[in-house]
């Protein structure tokens, strides 16, 4: 597991003396995100202390990096108790940088198992601004209220001084409480971003099994069968699988291994690496959206561990798990979750989405209005958003 990383007895001091932001971002997606934001700060005041609990992304962007959290990032109840011990150490690491070095403004990025409960532990420690201290605390990246869990809204607006939504319909959520909430536009949306995906009618099918090594472990075989399974029923398409880094790449390498009936026809490529895929086989995370942004037709498939699952589902209450699905009402991706993730009906998907017109029309549609939706042109975005917080402070 990626937690096995080895903790420090103490993160490093600032290097560059008082520092006026520290980002908090735990899984590779918060700290893109995050890393796009920082670099329109940056822009605008580039004299700026910026620190960083997250990933080489943030680092890159400007932020002196205390520690790489996206490596240790896991998903779901079972894992995150499995590493119980190693999150404990760095929570109390994060909790007690902030205390001693004081940042003017500390910036939560999703992630909120790990997040909501620092803000909780600063506030009742007298350390952020609600609390009585001096450390103002922001949020980037709501929490999925409209999932589940709703009711922190009210715990959040108790220890929280502002918050950005990147989806419209979130700032709604929040309407019965008073903390300040502003949709600042999805980050696919803002103008220095530049899609590393687009949709190409010859292109070769994608298989994207996320960024988090445990879910990586679950889905990547389930692609991989699909795939073989598509090549042994007639399809003669390429396949691409798109790595997050060497760890994983390592590991998919690893599965394909194990297939040599496909292993010449599919090539494994870096993130940051351009593709124009023709189909998809995606996990829900944020490459499903960016990949309906680019009108790639395709399917989500996700596997859970067990114990997750039954939690979840008693727990989760929206109709789709993609979030493309989410805002359109509508089931432009087919999800096939659990025991419905079979390689013989995902080899079916992959034939559908290169060859049914119908289905390669209604995405292309789809892709236009969820542009519409996340583009939010009233504002400066998340860099203004941010340093509007900075300002206040």
């Amino acid at each position: 597991m990626g937690s096995t990383q080895p903790v420090p007895a103490e993160f490093a001091p600032p290097s560059h003396g008082a520092v006026d932001l520290l980002i908090i971002a735990g899984e590779h997606s918060g700290d893109q995100q995050a890393a796009r934001m920082l670099r329109g700060v940056m822009k605008r005041r580039p004299d700026l202390k910026v620190a960083a609990v997250g990933g080489t992304e943030l680092r890159e962007a400007g932020a002196q990096l205390l520690f790489d959290l996206t490596h240790s990032s896991v998903v779901g109840l079972a894992e995150v108790l499995r590493n119980y011990g190693f999150f404990r150490r760095i929570f109390a690491l994060t909790r007690r940088w902030i205390d001693v070095h004081q940042p003017s403004v500390v910036c939560l990025v999703d992630y909120p198992g790990f997040n909501l409960r620092l803000a909780k532990a600063l506030f009742r420690d007298g350390i952020s601004r609600k609390g009585g201290g001096r450390v103002s605390v922001v949020y980037y990246i709501s929490p999925q209220l409209w999932a589940w869990k709703a009711g922190r809204r009210f715990t959040m607006a108790r220890h929280l001084d502002a918050l950005s939504a990147i989806f419209p319909f979130e700032v709604e959520c929040y309407a019965d409480t008073n903390l300040p909430v502003d949709f600042v536009g999805h980050p696919f949306m803002s103008d220095d971003y530049a899609s590393s995906l687009g949709y190409d009618r010859e292109g070769p099918v994608l298989l994207l099994p996320g960024s988090r090594r445990a879910a990586v472990s679950r889905i990547a075989p389930i692609l991989l069968d699909s795939y073989a399974r598509y090549r042994s029923g007639g399809g003669r398409r390429e396949a691409v699988i798109i790595t997050p880094g060497l760890e994983l790449e390592r590991l998919i390498g690893g599965y394909l291994g194990l297939r040599p009936e496909i292993q010449t026809h599919v090539k494994l490529i870096p993130k940051e690496e351009s593709i124009a895929g023709a189909a998809v086989l995606t996990s829900s995370g944020t490459m499903s959206l960016a990949c309906a942004l680019a009108g790639i037709p395709g399917a989500i498939t996700y596997r859970a561990n067990l114990i997750t699952y039954l939690i979840a589902v008693q727990v989760i209450r929206v109709p789709y798990l993609g979030i493309a699905n989410l805002i359109l009402e509508s089931p432009i991706y087919p999800e096939f979750l659990q025991r419905a993730a079979q390689p013989g009906r995902l080899a079916l998907e992959i034939k559908a989405a290169l060859e049914d017109e119908e289905r390669i029309r209604q995405t292309a549609v789809a892709a236009a209005q969820l542009r519409k939706r996340l583009h939010c042109p009233d504002t400066g975005g998340a860099p203004e958003w941010m340093i509007n917080c900075l300002d206040e402070r």
